[in-house]
């Protein structure tokens, strides 16, 4: 048995650490959590001053097991979990699992996973803060109280399976409130000017181009305008240059680091910090759950070095950046590569483009800023007072723009111009240019809009956006737009031309949207609970939770400050026991029964209704088709919706019926089912369509199936990776170098037989 033990959460970890230790030191990993409130209760004593309940999780006893005999044989143990609440929480639970003494505990932890890093961690533990303990048990024990008595709320007031969380439905009010402003949008329309010319310079002749400030409104304006510019002389009034700098970025936090991968490489929030986690555990960057700004002295070395050695001494500029964000966590540095003179590191494409990302960005926050000259041309004419502009920015020292390009910056450079040049008019465009509504969140900038508020802090960003779309209030889709017409006229060589073109607007790509679900929850908790999805109140508590962090604040008085009035609020909704929270809209009556429709929000979901619930007769209800929604539904669409099932005709002696299902729309013929398409309207499908819909299906069935031995209850089928073997309902891989065709009831017997065999052998 190894002399220390060093105990760390992930078995990535405890590998890269194990390549810098020796045998003296025996590494397990807790393989994530290992102690957490019970699942299936509160686990929270609320008349004992909030006492947690822990319990060992589910399927780690084997885990705790081993974790006990490496303590029990080892002269001294480390807990080397991650720099902050949550690490910090985790090795207060592993002593208590472990049956440690709290101030004995040799606490370890390092912001990267280096040799020197680890090394000089083991060399100088600490003990257990027992303030980021309490501020992570803080946020541990609220989130469950509220989680736990609003979810039942939910359930009775809404729909059955609904659950609320307090950073979470605050997310979902960002995006419901930006969904209303976009819906409330006045959309209105201008014309933008824009014109080409020609400078004279020499015997050559450069492009000009330029654009009126000044919009209009009104068609015979525009008109007017161009006419007023046919034959007309244009010169150069005045040009103005000034010189600028850009200044470079700060290295990354969670959030910017979020933000910037979501832009340049397309990853969503969870991806980005999953890759991150991998590049920290093999120790290429520093810890990746971090609000501050600051890089170690050494670090600032190491970039001035490698930035100095690849483009010259005028390049570096070490700086320090101040952190600027409210409330930042412990951790001491940016997210940045542990070894400078690596630019490449990871074993997959995506790791590596992450990893690039972050020492681009690393390497420029220690560069000098870009020196740019930024000029304005401001041209005039003999035939009206209106004067067009030409603007042109060149950098004239790169600086950082070295290694981090901006996606805007581009160089647009005019010609060498003078106050009195003629410029002469090649073409000059009006075009409808239409307002455009706030924009949708994509998940970085929910990121950045939750790091502005004070919501949430770096760990809990990733998290807080899957949740959301995993329960069903937010949606991350693409959505096509729709095409729209614009007015252009065109003056060129004394003549106007009036178009009429079309552009696709509103079209959007990887945007949150709320469901219907996710509307009508957010309602229902800004009625009762404002105070809960208030921003300011959400933000309060993020802010308590930093203060129990510093010793400032004393945890379960701060719980017991909000639990009681909550608590309370609860109990008073609950009382209401008819009044429920549907989104119910009354869409009118239908014309053949004369009942009323309603469209609400039921058992399963968005849903139309025919009749009355308080009625004899059972109501008739239609789910709503993908698209369709609560707040914009109409009768006729309602009534479309409740006229299926519905025969569409006959095929081979049997009816074609068209219907919805768990999965959507679908065909039934003969006994089977046959889903539509997506982008399929079942309102329009017809007759000839459901027939090529069922052969379709049935060719697939055909290919699918390559053997069926009947008694013998064994299938050879084909399927998404390849032949296999169905038998009992489990599958069975075919050996390579098998011919499915060739396959007998015995042989498939056979190949099953040694599959379990195998199986099981790896099983223990």
């Amino acid at each position: 048995m190894a002399a220390h033990c060093i105990i760390v959460e992930s078995p990535s970890k405890a590998k890269t650490i194990k390549k810098y230790l020796g045998d003296d030191y025996h590494i397990l990993a807790t393989v994530g959590h290992i102690r957490d409130l019970p699942k299936k209760e509160l686990g929270i004593d609320t008349k004992h001053n909030f006492e947690p309940k822990y319990v060992a999780l589910s399927g780690k006893s084997e885990v705790i097991l081993n974790l006990k005999k490496a303590v029990k044989g080892s002269e001294k143990v480390y807990i080397a979990t991650d720099p902050d609440r949550e690490g910090e929480a985790i090795a207060w639970h592993l002593a208590h699992l472990l049956g440690m003494n709290i101030a004995d505990v040799n606490r370890v932890s390092f912001h990267e996973i280096t040799k020197h890093a680890v090394q000089e961690a083991l060399t100088h533990p600490v003990g257990i803060n027992v303030e980021l303990v309490n501020a992570q048990q803080a946020r541990r024990v609220l989130d469950r109280l509220v989680g736990f008595e609003l979810s039942p709320l939910l359930w009775k007031k809404i729909k059955p399976s609904l659950s609320a969380g307090r950073v979470q439905s605050v997310a979902v009010r960002l995006i419901v409130d930006r969904e209303e402003e976009i819906e409330a949008f006045a959309v209105e329309s201008a014309f933008k000017v824009t014109a080409q010319f020609l400078a004279e310079e020499g015997n050559a002749a450069e492009t000009v181009n330029a654009e009126l400030s000044k919009r209009f409104k009104k068609e015979d304006d525009v008109r007017s305008f161009l006419e007023s510019c046919i034959g007309a002389r244009f010169r150069v009034d005045d040009v103005d240059k000034k010189q600028a700098k850009k200044q470079a970025p700060a290295p990354f936090t969670t959030s910017t680091l979020q933000q910037e991968a979501g832009r340049k490489l397309h990853f969503s929030v969870t991806q980005t910090m999953m890759l991150a986690q991998k590049l920290y555990e093999a120790g290429h960057i520093t810890y990746m759950r971090t609000d501050s700004l600051n890089l170690s002295n050494l670090a600032l070395a190491m970039i001035k070095t490698q930035v100095s050695g690849m483009f010259g001494e005028e390049y570096a500029h070490p700086r320090k950046f101040k952190t600027k964000t409210k409330g930042a966590q412990e951790a001491h540095e940016a997210i940045r590569p542990t070894d400078m003179s690596r630019q490449e590191e990871g074993e997959n494409k995506n790791l590596r483009s992450l990893y690039r990302l972050i020492w681009k960005r690393t390497m420029a926050s220690q560069m000098a800023a870009a020196d740019v000259e930024r000029t304005t041309v401001r041209i005039v004419n003999d035939k009206n007072d209106e004067r067009l502009e030409a603007k042109g920015e060149v950098v004239t020292f790169p600086g950082f723009l070295k290694v981090y390009q901006s996606d805007d910056e581009t160089e647009n450079m005019l010609p060498a111009l003078k106050p009195g040049d003629p410029l002469r008019l090649c073409e000059m465009d009006a075009t409808e240019k239409y307002t455009q509504p706030p924009a949708r969140y994509s998940e970085p900038m929910l990121v950045k809009k939750m790091e502005e508020l004070g919501i949430g802090r770096p760990s809990t960003y990733a998290p807080t956006i899957s949740t959301i779309q995993n329960r069903g209030y937010v949606v991350k889709e693409d959505r096509p737009g729709e095409d729209r017409d614009y007015r252009q006229f065109t003056l060129k060589d004394g003549t106007i031309v009036r178009e009429i073109k079309t552009e696709k607007a509103n079209a959007v790509k990887s945007k949150l949207f709320p469901t219907d679900i996710g509307r009508v929850v957010n309602r229902f908790l800004i009625n009762f609970f404002d105070d809960i999805v208030n921003y300011n109140f959400t933000a309060r508590i993020e802010e308590d939770f930093d203060k129990i962090a510093e010793g400032q604040m004393e945890w379960h008085a701060m719980i017991r400050e909000f639990y009681d009035p909550f608590h309370a609020r609860i109990e008073e909704a609950l009382d209401k026991k008819n009044e429920t929270f549907k989104g119910e809209r009354l869409l009118g009556s239908d014309p053949v029964t004369g009942k009323n429709v309603y469209v609400k929000i039921g058992r399963f979901g968005p849903m139309v209704q025919l009749g009355e619930s308080k009625t004899e007769e059972k109501p008739k209800f239609a789910s709503l088709l993908n698209g369709q929604r609560l707040d914009s539904l109409t009768l006729n669409e309602a009534l479309d919706l409740l006229s299926f099932p519905k025969v569409i005709g006959e095929y081979q002696g049997e009816s074609m019926v068209v219907s919805f299902g768990k999965f959507g729309p679908y065909v039934k013929h003969g006994g089977k089912f046959y889903s539509l398409p997506k982008s399929g309207d079942p309102a329009a499908l017809t007759a000839e369509q459901a027939i090529e819909l069922i052969e379709t299906g049935r060719d697939k069935q055909r290919n699918k199936t390559i053997h069926d031995f009947g008694k013998e209850k064994i299938r050879v089928l084909n399927g998404r990776y390849g032949p296999y073997i169905a038998a009992g309902g489990k599958n069975f891989k075919i050996p390579k170098g098998t011919d499915p065709q060739s396959l007998t009831p015995e042989q498939c017997r056979e190949i099953m037989e040694k599959s379990k065999k195998t199986k099981a052998k790896s099983k223990k």
